[in-house]
């Protein structure tokens, strides 16, 4: 498989690393988390202004860089990497996906807000009865008019807080676990003051992520809210989810990457017994371990970024593996740095504590190992 990244890639891989290294410091991106509004917003207009990577995946009619799959790639490695809690797979990947192909003026609009630095989505999908099934929706909207009227309740909605569009999964026909008659409908909110009928109950997640759960209660929404055709947005939708899906699994190859880094040059200063704990061939066979869990993670990655544009089977089949290899080495690469780093592992002060959590949640994150495996399975079953 030849991988090679274009000039132009390779300027973007580099221009955003620099960025990063220089300006992106895991001890102020975690006052924000903690202390602040929950993300840096002159982060993001930089992402927007200075970089241009919330347009780098999408065509040049957008506003965008003329990227696709292998621009994905190289950002959300980046982003990975640097331990950037920024909502970037849930509004460039998840947002402006279900936007784009839903067309009509006023995604256009959001997807061009969006480009801009201007604008942050939320998928609200998962339902409190519902797992990870993103199908299985008690959530309806029924028209009165020339409106819509919302009722339901989602659960574990990633980037809600922070955002000023909600695009909601409802159902408008058929029984609760049908793929048809799902409906997209998007939803403007203020951040501040959310709009009459909607109660939000936001809150910190273990990986300082903000997250909500969302009530909708005769909430009227315009007609034009409603995206794309009328029941008919569950291939798009599960086309989003596996593009979100890659994308995180890119993240987490670009944490291990970090957390193996750390843990080789952790092992080359700590000394226990008058040597350097890296001399003791044990410990040395561990990290080589964790070296081969990364590289087959990248080599699946790699697969599932080069099958994103594939018929929807062939798609699901390398992003489920993917995800399932990207589950078993997040969890044997961030619990043996944290072993190898001892007490000081599980601690505020090093970063490794901060990206064990992330790489433990990207394990359960659009679906576990086991999910993805009976997934697999399903697909390539007689």
């Amino acid at each position: 498989m030849d991988f090679s990244l274009t000039k132009e890639q390779e300027l973007l891989r580099d221009g955003l690393t620099k960025f990063l290294a220089a300006r992106y410091s895991l001890e102020e991106s975690r006052a924000a988390v903690k202390t602040g509004a929950g993300w840096q917003p002159e982060i993001w207009r930089s992402f927007a202004d200075e970089l241009g990577i919330l347009g780098a995946t999408l065509p040049e009619s957008d506003g965008g860089l003329g990227g696709g799959s292998t621009e994905l790639m190289i950002v959300t490695e980046a982003l990975g990497h640097a331990l950037v809690v920024e909502p970037f797979v849930d509004t460039v990947v998840i947002g402006t996906g279900l936007l784009r192909r839903a067309g009509g003026e006023r995604a256009t609009g959001i997807v061009e807000q969006i480009v801009a630095g201007e604008a942050i989505t939320a998928l609200a999908a998962l339902e409190p009865t519902s797992g990870d099934n993103r199908n299985d929706i008690s959530t309806t909207a029924r028209r009165d008019g020339d409106e819509w009227i919302l009722n339901g309740t989602k659960v574990v909605v990633s980037s809600a807080p922070l955002a000023n569009h909600l695009v909601v999964t409802a159902r408008t026909s058929g029984d609760r676990r049908d793929t048809e008659g799902i409906s997209l409908f998007v939803v403007d909110v203020d951040r501040a003051d959310p709009p009459a009928g909607l109660e939000r109950h936001a809150y910190r997640t273990i990986d300082d992520r903000q997250a909500a759960d969302l009530t909708f209660t005769d909430l009227r929404v315009p007609a034009d809210a409603l995206l794309g055709v009328e029941g008919g947005a569950w291939p798009s939708l599960e086309q989003a989810v596996d593009e979100a899906t890659v994308a995180v699994a890119s993240e987490a190859v670009g944490l291990m990457r970090k957390v193996l880094a750390d843990t080789v040059d952790y092992a080359k200063q700590r000394k226990q017994f008058g040597q350097t704990i890296g001399s003791f061939q044990a410990l040395q066979h561990r990290m080589v371990d964790m070296y081969m869990e990364v590289e087959q993670s990248v080599a699946a990655v790699y697969l599932a970024i080069l099958n994103l544009d594939a018929e929807p089977v062939e798609r699901a089949l390398a992003v489920s593996a993917a995800k399932a290899t990207i589950g078993r080495a997040a969890r044997f690469v961030g619990q043996n740095a944290v072993q190898l780093h001892g007490g000081m592992g599980m601690t505020e002060e090093l970063a490794i504590g901060h990206y064990f959590k992330r790489l433990t949640a990207i394990e359960y994150e659009f679906g576990s190992a086991d999910q993805h495996i009976a997934r697999y399975a399903a697909l390539t079953a007689p």
